[in-house]
């Protein structure tokens, strides 16, 4: 069972895999009232965001962040002093293979951490690239199920939502770490979509207008 700290889920490898997402998840505090805006912490060591947070270096050093990651095709890095920095050139596409860079961003999140630094991953909009990027890497080293690291990176920013193909490559990702899978794509009248999606579909509306 993963044991918890500061509201955070950590896991011990000798234990089983707790099936239980914290039920009390801080909703993201948005810059300016915007649904897209701010940085929202998804571990102690990793952040998520739009793109136009990393031009910000007062808060890069206020959060602690020595890397980002940089999963655009679009958006230059900014090169801070002292920053390292990690492009992951994908367009936000449904046959974009993020999966060939979810093992490597995964072990530098994991290897920034153990050095006592943290890492930012952004896209453009922070909803689907970077999000993607960060569910693998708490699949990966939190070992957590597909559906778990989705409610808990949801929770902290609500507005992630990785296009069709990134999911199905999360889907087998989830299916090469555990031999199992939490989600799976379903038929709907909105489309194919990831059956998590479907079952909550009532809270999107406001988002989503589904």
């Amino acid at each position: 069972m993963g044991s918890r700290s500061q509201g955070y889920f950590y896991h011990q490898p000798h234990h089983h895999r707790s099936s239980v997402v914290p039920a009390a998840v801080p909703r993201l505090l948005h810059e300016n009232g915007s649904l897209l805006g701010g940085i929202a912490q998804i571990t102690p060591n990793l952040f998520l965001s739009r793109g136009n947070v990393a031009s910000n270096r007062s808060l890069l050093l206020s959060k602690g962040i020595t890397c980002v990651v940089n999963a655009t095709i679009e958006l230059p890095n900014f090169n801070w002093p002292h920053m390292e920095y990690v492009k992951v050139p994908l367009a936000d596409m449904p046959h974009s293979p993020i999966s060939l860079y979810f093992d490597s961003v995964a072990d530098k999140i994991h290897s920034v951490g153990r050095k006592r630094g943290a890492v930012l991953v952004h896209c453009a909009a922070g909803v689907s690239r970077s999000a993607s990027l960060c569910l693998a890497y708490l699949m990966k080293y939190h070992r957590v199920s597909l559906a778990e690291a989705h409610a808990w990176v949801k929770g902290r920013r609500p507005v992630i939502r990785p296009n069709g193909g990134f999911w199905r490559q999360l889907i087998d990702y989830e299916r090469k770490l555990f031999g199992k899978n939490s989600v799976k794509m379903v038929q709907t009248p909105y489309g194919v979509i990831p059956d998590i999606y479907e079952r909550d579909r009532r809270s999107l509306a406001p988002y989503w207008g589904l």
